[in-house]
């Protein structure tokens, strides 16, 4: 005799039919979910982390490029990246900066959520607190790289360079600014042209100096660089 099928009763038929649907809407929401989860621990999605400070560096440089030719690419906003490091961080730079509201590192080396430690003072000065700051990222995070950033016509250095000029002392707090930046200045008084640039490069070449000698920054590559606000380029000092 040919085989038959059972027929199901419909009670059978709904029942199977309501499993049936269950079964494939649970396995598209679990393919979803993977495919939209991102995989733990993984430091930047889509690409991998610069490993050293010359990697580090070179990503920094290249992103700098796309952000003076007006090409940034933002990366690293979406919701993905925010559930990625709910839990953990892994930036593969540390940005020295003034406090300046026109050099945002995210923006001016085009990075995104969890890229970059940013460390901002007026005139990048150095204190206890900054110098804990800066240990943290590469004790704890393990980040190869730290940028001391200038940039051009910097208040902080215009303010310590005036108040050299007429030796009126700074009212407050702001005398720790013009102390921390006024052997900078003293350093290159005698060179020609615009005093302030001169000062915004020196100065960020003796804070990357100072952290070079100090042993807790050894295992990080230390560079000094200058933002020009006009062009939008960062330039590594020598």
């Amino acid at each position: 005799m040919p085989a038959t099928t059972p027929r199901r009763s419909p009670a059978n038929r709904r029942a199977f039919l309501t499993a049936t649907a269950a079964t494939v809407l649970t396995s598209a929401g679990s393919a979803t979910h993977a495919a939209a989860a991102p995989a733990t621990g993984r430091p930047a999605a889509g690409r991998a982390r610069p490993a050293t400070g010359d990697e580090a560096l070179a990503a920094l440089l290249e992103g700098n490029r796309r952000w003076a030719r007006v090409r940034s690419r933002h990366p690293h906003e979406d919701r993905a990246r925010r559930v990625a490091l709910a839990h953990e961080q892994h930036p593969f730079a540390t940005i020295l900066s003034c406090v300046d509201s026109r050099v945002p590192p995210e923006l001016v080396f085009d990075q995104g959520l969890g890229d970059l430690l940013c460390i901002r003072t007026a005139g990048e000065v150095l204190d206890e607190a900054v110098l804990g700051s800066l240990q943290f990222g590469v004790t704890e995070l393990r980040i190869p790289l730290i940028l001391v950033l200038g940039h051009e016509r910097c208040g902080a250095v215009a303010a310590t360079i005036d108040q050299l000029r007429t030796g009126t002392r700074a009212p407050g707090h702001l005398a720790r600014l013009v102390e921390g930046i006024g052997p900078s200045a003293w350093a290159c008084r005698d060179e020609p042209g615009d005093w302030v640039d001169h000062t915004v490069a020196a100065h960020a070449r003796r804070m990357r100096d100072a952290l070079r000698a100090d042993a807790a920054f050894r295992p990080a590559k230390v560079v000094a660089a200058r933002f020009d606000l006009d062009s939008g380029r960062v330039r590594v000092l020598p």
